[in-house]
């Protein structure tokens, strides 16, 4: 009798094992397609939009209010105009054309001053104190793999 309930103890905790997500690919390691689109999430899973609204509204994450106008998010003050507005984005890119513009903008506009929020090599940021030392290894992206997924699950959800 014991060994039976040791035996359906340990099937239960395999069957209670967290099942790990796959890792997200290094910046680095991230492909682009010819046109600069990434057509595989980042993370495996689609993003959540609610938490992408905040990404682009928080002043220190993507701030991507400071540069683009969404009516959506009208409640956050002072909208830039020096990207394009983006209301209907949805309607002109596919889901992995904004995943690669959100990841590295350079690779679809190499023009752009829309910042890499997906790259953490090949430039030069300001300020140590606020993006780590490059002497240490490469510097964290601006973005999590996640908030990236993020952001595209909310620029989807933009509709005209």
């Amino acid at each position: 009798m014991k060994a039976g309930i040791c035996h359906a103890a340990g099937v239960v905790a395999l069957v209670l094992a967290p099942i790990s997500a796959p890792a997200a690919p290094a910046p680095s390691d991230v492909v682009y397609d010819e046109y600069g689109s990434v057509a595989e999430s980042l993370t495996g899973a689609a993003g959540d939009p609610v938490k992408g609204a905040d990404v682009m509204a928080n002043r220190g994450l993507g701030n991507c209010v400071a540069c683009h106008l969404v009516s959506d998010l009208d409640e956050v003050p002072f909208h830039g105009e020096v990207g394009p507005a983006l209301d209907g984005v949805a309607d002109r890119w596919t889901e992995a054309d904004l995943r690669g513009i959100v990841a590295n903008a350079k690779m679809v506009f190499p023009g752009t001053i829309m910042p890499a929020f997906y790259k953490n090599e090949g430039y030069t940021r300001p300020g140590d104190a606020f993006t780590g030392n490059a002497a240490d290894g490469p510097l964290d992206p601006l973005l999590t793999a996640e908030q990236v997924e993020d952001v595209v699950a909310y620029l989807m959800t933009l509709k005209e």
